[in-house]
């Protein structure tokens, strides 16, 4: 009877250190896990941010590009109401004769180039309204590209 009982003693002494090593090993795999994943936490939460600063560069980048732009396109505009600044066009030869837009002649111009009709200062205006619709998009469509391969990678 002593036997089977200091047998059965010395066998719950083994599973006992078997469990406890088999928990050890089981607590020291969740703590890795844990590492492992707040880690890639870590890491995601790195590249997000990475990619906010990349983006908010780009947005002001783009920001300023818009703005200059639209400085340029104000100061086109002033330098056009104010008749600082004319605008003109070429006009065919072939096609001049029959046309009853005046040529633009200069006292000071001697040489003989191309004939060239200056335009009204309200077709002038709309004109460079109209590229500065087109500059605009041009810069958003920009801004759209440069988000688009930042948010990609």
């Amino acid at each position: 009877m002593l036997g089977a009982i200091s047998a059965w003693t010395v066998q719950g002494w083994r599973y006992g250190a078997q469990l406890a090593d088999q928990s050890r090993l089981h607590t020291d795999t969740l703590n890795q896990l844990a590492m492992d994943g707040a880690a890639a936490q870590k890491a995601e939460q790195d590249k997000r941010l990475g990619l906010e600063q990349r983006l908010a560069a780009s947005d002001q980048s783009h920001h300023e590009t818009l703005t200059n732009a639209q400085k340029d396109q104000a100061r086109l505009r002033d330098r056009l109401a104010t008749s600082d600044l004319r605008l003109s066009v070429l006009l065919d030869q072939g096609s001049a004769d029959g046309c009853s837009v005046p040529a633009a002649t200069g006292a000071s111009r001697v040489v003989h180039g191309p004939v060239r009709a200056e335009l009204d200062p309200a077709h002038a205006q709309r004109i460079v309204a109209i590229t500065d619709e087109g500059d605009q998009a041009l810069i958003a469509l920009a801004a759209c590209q440069a988000y688009v391969r930042d948010v990609a990678r």
